[in-house]
C-alpha cells in the first residue's frame, strides 16, 4: 500500500476501503453515535482508554499495562496503518494521534471532519461490529512526546516558544474555571480549538488554518506546545499542528495540572 497523507478525505478513504489493505480504522465517536452507524469495518474506542483517569488531573496519558491492552486488542502492528476520526470534529482523534506517536507509531491519517464530513459525503455506514484479530504489543513512552511541567518551564523565557492555549477565551482570561489558580501559562496564545473547525464544510481543518494561526503568532518558526484543560481539545489543535508541518507537541497534563501546581506561574 502506498504511502497515505496525513490528511484523508472520505473519498480517498472510501476508494481505499474496496482494496485490500493493512488499514486499521478506529472510530472515537460516543458510543450512541458508532452504534448508529460508523464506516464498515471501523473498531469503536472509548476516549476514556486513552487517559489515566486518576484525580486531580485525569486527562494525562493511561498507563502503560492500559496501553498494551488498549494497541493489543486494536490488533496494532508495526505494519499497521490507522487512520483515525470521531464525531466532534478532531479532539478525540487527535488525542489518538497524540497517543500514536507517545508509543512511537507513526503510520496514521485523520479523516478530514470525521463522521461528519463522512456522511455530508453520502457515503455508505453500517451497524455491523468487526471482527479483530489480537496482537501482542508492549509499548515505551517517549519522554519527548509526553511532556511535563519542567519542560516548559524550562522554554517559558526562550524567543521561539511558543504556548498554544486551546481553551476558551473565559477559561484563558480567568473568568471560569475549577483549578486553584486561574489564568493562562505566561505569553500564551489563545485560540479557541473550534476556530480551527469549518462548521460549513463537514467540521473539516479550516483552509485558511496556517494563515488564521501566523495572524496570531503561531508559526513555522516556533516550537510550539499545546494545551486545554485535560488535552483533549488540545487533542485537535496538535493535529492541526501536525497537518501544517509545525513542530508541535501536547501537554498533556494541561490546565488541570498547572492550575493546580504550586510552582506554576499563572498570568490572568
Amino acid at each position: 500500500m502506498a504511502a497515505l497523507p496525513f490528511v484523508i478525505e472520505p473519498t480517498q478513504l472510501a476508494a481505499l476501503l474496496a482494496q485490500p489493505n493493512q488499514l486499521l480504522l478506529v472510530d472515537l465517536s460516543s458510543d450512541a453515535t458508532y452504534q448508529q452507524g460508523h464506516i464498515d469495518g471501523a473498531v469503536h474506542v472509548p476516549p476514556q482508554l486513552l487517559l489515566c483517569n486518576q484525580p486531580p488531573v485525569p486527562g494525562k496519558i493511561a498507563g502503560v499495562d492500559q496501553l498494551n491492552r488498549l494497541f493489543s486488542f486494536l490488533g496494532l502492528t508495526p505494519e499497521t496503518h490507522v487512520v483515525v476520526y470521531d464525531d466532534e470534529g478532531g479532539g478525540w482523534a487527535g488525542r489518538f494521534i497524540w497517543t500514536l506517536d507517545a508509543i512511537g507509531h507513526k503510520r496514521y491519517s485523520y479523516l478530514n471532519g470525521g463522521i461528519h464530513a463522512w456522511k455530508a459525503s453520502k457515503l455508505p455506514l453500517t451497524t455491523e461490529i468487526p471482527a479483530v484479530k489480537p496482537s501482542q504489543v508492549s509499548v515505551t513512552l517517549d519522554p519527548n512526546v509526553v511532556i511535563e511541567v519542567r519542560d516548559i518551564l524550562c522554554d517559558l523565557d526562550k524567543a521561539d516558544f511558543v504556548v498554544w492555549d486551546a481553551r476558551s477565551p473565559a477559561e484563558y482570561h480567568g473568568q471560569r474555571g475549577s483549578t486553584p489558580k486561574l489564568g493562562h501559562i505566561p505569553g500564551a496564545i489563545n485560540c479557541d480549538w473550534t476556530n480551527l473547525m469549518d462548521p460549513d464544510n463537514g467540521l473539516r481543518i479550516r483552509e485558511d488554518a496556517r494563515e488564521y494561526l501566523a495572524d496570531l503568532g503561531i508559526t513555522a518558526d516556533k516550537r510550539i506546545v499545546t494545551h486545554c484543560q485535560s488535552h483533549h481539545r488540545s487533542g485537535f489543535t496538535y493535529l492541526v499542528g501536525k497537518a501544517l508541518g509545525l513542530n508541535i507537541r501536547g501537554y498533556h497534563g494541561s490546565w488541570a495540572e498547572w492550575g493546580s501546581h504550586p510552582d506554576t506561574p499563572v498570568e490572568v
